[in-house]
């Protein structure tokens, strides 16, 4: 999953001074005010991180089924499997996943565990990202 190779952006390089070089080129110094007002208004490093782990998380196929599947509301994990098509341990799998990221919840009732939306906001962004495939 992760590689050891270290990511650099566009404009990062080993050479710190090429780097620099390339930065100053693209953009006309008369911008710093406008390019320095804009960096208030961007995410802090954490949320930044945490939207894309969110992004992650609902880049699997899977996942995306079992979400769509509990938009409806709550099921059971033999529920889910059966409507996802994958076997009763792949769904526990994946929904402990959903689970760690607290965008599905569970509940015991004896033996079984029924799994619902935690947080519809997730529904909502589904559905943006459905009406933009469409498009």
């Amino acid at each position: 999953m992760y590689s050891a190779v270290k990511k650099t952006g566009p404009l990062q390089n080993s050479d710190s001074t090429e780097a620099s070089a390339v930065g100053s080129e693209a953009c006309d110094a008369s911008h710093t005010g406008i390019s320095e007002a804009r960096r208030a208004l961007l995410m802090p490093p954490n949320t930044v991180a945490a939207l894309a782990e969110t992004f992650r998380v609902l880049g699997d196929p899977t996942r995306v089924r079992i979400l769509d599947a509990l938009s409806g509301g709550e099921l059971c994990v033999c529920d889910i499997a059966s409507l996802v098509g994958i076997s009763e341990s792949a769904a526990s799998h994946q929904l402990r996943l959903l689970r760690g990221m607290r965008l599905v919840r569970h509940r015991r009732d004896g033996r079984q565990i029924f799994y619902a939306v935690d947080d519809h906001h997730i529904i909502e962004l589904l559905k943006q990202a459905l009406t933009h495939v469409e498009e």
